[in-house]
């Protein structure tokens, strides 16, 4: 019911708001000028025309084409229209990622009961709808970009991988890497928290059965029955205090492993792994085999992207990171921007005064680093006034030469808060090398690309309050219908450049 539910809720805004975009802008718009002539291409059964600008793979033009069979059977064969790609439009172009939106929502639906089996339907439903209204990922389910394919794919992949389908996992981050390239790092992630799985479930099987033996021992130890009467109830009381002593022994044990620090969790987890290396090996070399396939990809290519090569150079842009941790934090606001987690996180530190304040001057000496000495000013940044990142970087980070240092502090505390609110420290390091893998090397700030990262955070983050999840609901729209009306209704012109431009992402 919560599938139905969840895909019913996501249709009933995606539906109405694509016939009303697509009426007020019936034409291409900032990158649909460069992806939907492409697409019309491959519609016409043209596959060697390639625009040079179009930076990521054909992912999204073939599942444009299974879209369009699907809507026009034996189109191809009948030649029943008298062009392709008057069925190629804009429109139907567009309703790919409406489609595929709504698509997404019932696979975060499905993830969300996977990581949380105890939660209700009805919650569970909630927070794939609310996910849904992300303001970056619901902006983009209206044009014809590879955001929404990007997500969908990368989440159907790690679904599959959650329920221990890793070949159907690995196939469909192969398709993940052809919608978008950077793909291949969350495939490697999913990979990895695949293996960290595998290894803690070995882990907890392995402490059962070293309970098991040690209470057989411990109870075999015990003296025969001699008497029934008054040594009978001392064997039982004998025996209870034993189990007692066990228990608490176990206790104190685990007690012990849930505190141990990331060192320890890492060598744990690499012992595990290493002991049953050829079982990892068989069961994840359908990702070993995507991996190769990049590589040899990217030394054909010469470049990760496909074109525009030197506006996509890959550069070592650190600040990215922390921009990404702040947008995340801000888009959390009712999770971290409160007295409450602020005044926890402190307490944390003071707790173990001397590791916490060490780490803090780690974060903030690294925060200073990065942002003086890798933060990068794209040209397409300073020079395209139709991007909410254009205002941001003039009003905010070049307000004033010390902004930019002003603001590391709140970095820092960003991803601190993030990490407050994770779980298992092992996968919050993968996580956050996979984030930054992705983010570092890309020279342009554009806060789509932070999607996929927020996603992993909201799924893993343990957020309960049903309260917290409904302001979140609520700031998502409130964004949302500034965006869409920004976009709608304030059109404005250019000097140098024909044609109505309007606000975006």
């Amino acid at each position: 019911m919560g599938r139905l539910a969840v895909a019913a809720i996501v249709s009933m805004w995606v539906i109405p708001l694509s016939i009303i975009i697509n009426s007020i802008v019936p034409q291409p718009y900032m990158d649909e000028i460069f992806h939907i002539p492409q697409a019309q291409h491959y519609c016409k059964g043209d596959f060697q025309s390639w625009d040079p600008m179009i930076t990521t793979p054909p992912g999204l033009y073939y599942l444009s084409l299974a879209h369009v069979a699907a809507l026009f059977p034996g189109m191809f064969y009948l030649q029943a229209l008298s062009s392709v790609s008057e069925v190629c439009s804009t429109v139907i172009l567009r309703s790919v990622n409406s489609i595929l939106a709504v698509i997404c929502s019932f696979v975060v639906y499905e993830i969300i009961t996977c990581l949380r089996p105890a939660l209700s339907d009805s919650k569970a439903t909630f927070h794939a709808v609310v996910l849904a209204l992300y303001p970056l990922h619901w902006f983009f389910t209206f044009l014809y970009y590879t955001d929404v394919a990007s997500l969908t794919a990368v989440f159907a992949m790690y679904l599959a991988c959650l329920k221990k389908k890793l070949l159907l996992s690995a196939l469909l981050g192969a398709f993940a890497v052809i919608i978008r390239q950077t793909n291949i790092v969350w495939m490697l992630f999913v990979a990895c928290t695949g293996v960290l799985d595998i290894t803690l479930a070995h882990q907890r099987e392995s402490v059962k059965v070293d309970d098991i033996d040690t209470l057989s021992r411990t109870t075999s130890l015990l003296p025969p029955s001699i008497a029934v009467g008054s040594n009978l109830r001392k064997r039982k009381s004998d025996r209870a205090v034993d189990n007692d002593k066990h228990l608490k022994l176990t206790t104190e044990t685990s007690s012990t492993t849930s505190q141990s620090g990331l060192l320890d969790e890492i060598r744990q987890a690499v012992l595990t792994a290493w002991g049953m290396k050829w079982k990892l090996l068989v069961s994840f070399s359908p990702f070993v085999i995507v991996l190769l396939a990049f590589i040899a990809f990217v030394l054909l290519n010469g470049s990760v992207v496909l074109g525009a090569k030197e506006a996509h150079a890959v550069s070592p842009h650190f600040a990215q990171i922390l921009y990404c941790g702040l947008v995340s934090t801000l888009a959390m606001a009712p999770v971290h921007l409160t007295l409450g987690p602020a005044v926890d996180l402190f307490r944390s530190f003071w707790k173990n005064k001397y590791l916490g304040f060490l780490q803090l001057f780690v974060a903030l000496s690294a925060g200073f680093l990065s942002v003086h000495f890798f933060s990068i000013a794209h040209p397409y940044l300073l020079a395209d006034n139709r991007h909410y990142t254009f205002y941001i970087w003039r009003m905010v980070i070049k307000a004033h030469w010390l902004m930019k240092y002003l603001l590391v502090p709140l970095y820092v505390y960003s991803w601190f808060s993030i990490f407050s609110i994770l779980g298992q420290k092992t996968w919050v390091l993968i996580y956050f090398l996979a984030t930054a893998a992705v983010l570092i090397p890309t020279p342009l700030i554009e806060f789509r690309y932070y999607t996929i990262p927020f996603f992993f955070l909201m799924l893993h983050s343990d957020i309960s309050d049903g309260r917290i999840w409904l302001l979140l609901g609520i700031l998502f729209i409130a964004i949302n219908v500034f965006t869409i009306k920004m976009f709608l209704f304030r059109p404005f012109y250019w000097n140098h450049e024909p044609g109505i431009q309007r606000f975006i992402w």
